[in-house]
């Protein structure tokens, strides 16, 4: 896989998600079949070790076995594919990086370090070092909602002066004096944003989801995308039922509940019935029970019938 550039990282990519069993092992055999099943999707790339992934929940051996795999399978089936190296520990970002160089991605994804926010130098001289240790292959910087250093775009856009190799970044998203603001502080930037609200994203100057959409189904995310390109007033539309799906079904599983994102994906995953992962998260963190994928499936169905098709 030849490195990406920033126009390259664009559209639909899909998340790869641990299977995990009772013993809290992960379970290989599944996760290859994932792999397969993904990279069969037709979506315009993947990538690894997002939240969903659980990549602050592996050990460095587990997180050396699954990308071995995924770099595997997704050059063999000629898909794009990120790799994200991503820890709380900048140091072991950096380890998992050295380590992942040999895989090719066409991309890496990292975030900031997490225990205590790193001031404005202290984040470039980190993505400095690690964009000299994955040159030639460039970074995108993962900077979600929860992240101790939740990133205006004025502070993006001085990241993206300071680090050439930071290709994208990976956010919420926001209205639209916000991404106004991205446009002037980073135009160059490859802006990917939350899934369900990708197609207003889109009508603003976004490029594209490391999407929670394509949990409940990657390839019917992607004709959502490739909608977006041909129809944008028929996405659009579209965007309103997820979401009406999501505010109504799925958040109050964060709001009033407790769960965490990762188990809300998790059961995206249940409901659209397109793999077999099961809603289990490891130890500590709770799962979301897999009968209530059943009893949102037909929710669903009648909501978002092109997810089922």
């Amino acid at each position: 896989m030849n490195p990406l550039r920033r126009d390259q990282i664009r559209g639909n990519w899909a998340a790869l998600v641990l299977p995990i069993d009772a013993d809290d092992r992960i379970d290989f055999a599944l996760l290859a079949d994932e792999i397969d099943t993904l990279t069969g999707m037709g979506v315009d790339g993947l990538y690894s070790n997002g939240t969903t992934a659980e990549f602050y929940n592996q050990t460095e051996a587990e997180f050396d076995a699954i990308h071995a795999l995924f770099a595997e399978k997704c050059s063999a089936a000629g898909v794009p594919f990120q790799i994200g190296v991503s820890h709380m520990s900048p140091m072991i970002s950096l380890e998992r990086l050295h380590r992942v160089r040999d895989l090719h991605p066409g991309a890496v994804q990292v975030i900031l370090p997490d225990w205590f926010p790193p001031t404005g130098a202290e984040a470039i001289a980190f993505l400095q070092r690690m964009a000299d240790t994955s040159a030639p292959v460039g970074l995108v910087l993962y900077n979600p909602p929860h992240a101790k250093c939740r990133l205006q775009p004025e502070e993006i856009g001085r990241l993206a002066a300071s680090i050439p190799a930071l290709l994208g970044v990976k956010v919420a998203g926001g209205d639209a004096d916000w991404y106004a603001r991205m446009k002037a502080a980073a135009p160059d930037l490859s802006l990917f944003v939350a899934g369900h609200t990708l197609a207003t994203g889109w009508s603003l100057g976004a490029h594209g989801a490391y999407s929670n959409v394509a949990c409940l189904h990657p390839r019917a995310a992607q004709r959502w995308t490739d909608q977006m390109r041909t129809d944008l007033p028929a996405a659009l539309e579209l965007e309103t039922r997820i979401q009406t799906f999501m505010r109504e079904h799925i958040h109050p599983y964060i709001n009033e509940q407790g769960y965490s994102n990762q188990a809300v994906d998790k059961l995206l995953m249940a409901v659209g019935g397109w793999c077999d992962v099961g809603t289990r998260l490891r130890w500590p963190y709770r799962w979301i029970p897999l009968s209530e994928a059943d009893r949102l499936r037909p929710i669903a169905r009648d909501l978002l019938p092109e997810f089922f098709v």
